[in-house]
């Protein structure tokens, strides 16, 4: 097996046009457990952890740009504020020790329905930045998974970073497993509220083939939430929204649950989320609005 060890960006890149079979590797956090219990076995290995750009976040314009190489300690300890729903399910990551060797981007790389990280990217928006020495583009992240561990990335690509808005509003995520982290989720959901633009995103996880939104689900409440008044959530409209994200998956039987007892635990996210959310919407109601 090659070992590559690039110091630079430009050096990965070349390296990777060269070595296209070569895995990236950084936290080593997924990787690792792959080659640990030999289901993969690649040709080389290309370590990415010497180069510093990919552990660097600022702004590019009014996105937040946050390099593929920044870990889940980061997130929570640098960008919690601005990124809420993304440090929640970062608390959730392994153990501290994975959380300060794990990366979003090597989340993203290993495309995995049950990926902590996608639900929250999906309900913010985010998009995927890849690269190779052809050149940078930019994804939607809901259009980055193909198939379980699967993307849209070329063989000579990379992941630089993802890019997505500052909180406009509440987000929230939760997760359902035998505990609250150092597990594989039976499923996961997020949701992130805009109230000035009056939009809703949503992501669901490990309960279908690829991370994916609840697009019915988001336009419901974006239509119906009182969003003038901020006055409380209507209860038939969470169970509605609950039922139409449970609707949206498409999960399957195995050893973490069954697909029915999935859609029943995404319902319950689902309306769990959205009223802790909705909660700190209301808390900042102006008095006298009307719906």
């Amino acid at each position: 097996m090659d070992f590559l060890q690039p110091a630079s960006w430009s050096e990965a890149l070349a390296a990777k046009a060269a070595h296209p079979d070569a895995m990236p590797i950084a936290g080593g956090t997924d990787v690792m457990v792959e080659l640990n219990f030999d289901r993969r076995r690649p040709p080389g290995l290309l370590d990415l952890t010497r180069v510093g750009a990919l552990t660097e976040w600022g702004y590019d314009g009014d996105l937040l740009r946050v390099g593929a190489g920044v870990t889940y300690r980061r997130i929570i300890d640098e960008l919690g504020g601005v990124l809420p729903g993304l440090a929640m399910a970062a608390r959730t990551v392994g153990s501290p020790q994975i959380r300060n060797r794990g990366t979003v981007g090597g989340n993203l790389g290993s495309a995995s329905p049950a990926g902590d990280a996608h639900p929250p990217l999906l309900a913010t928006d985010a998009r995927v930045e890849v690269a190779s020495v052809r050149g940078t583009r930019t994804v939607p992240v809901d259009e980055f998974f193909t198939e379980p561990k699967r993307s849209v990335l070329a063989p000579d690509e990379l992941i630089s970073a993802f890019l997505v808005a500052p909180a406009a509003g509440p987000q929230q995520f939760a997760k359902i497993g035998t505990r609250n982290a150092m597990v594989i989720a039976v499923c996961s959901f997020a949701v992130a509220l805009h109230p000035d633009t009056r939009r809703v995103g949503t992501g669901i996880g490990s309960a279908a083939p690829t991370p994916l939104r609840a697009h019915q689900a988001e336009e419901l409440l974006a239509a119906e939430l009182p969003w003038r008044s901020r006055g409380p959530l209507p209860v038939p409209l969470a169970r509605r929204f609950g039922e139409l994200v449970a609707a949206a998956a498409a999960p399957i039987d195995d050893v973490r649950g069954t697909a029915a007892y999935r859609r029943h635990a995404l319902a319950v996210l689902a309306r769990r989320t959205l009223g802790w959310a909705w909660a700190q919407v209301s808390a900042h109601r102006e008095p006298g609005g009307r719906s």
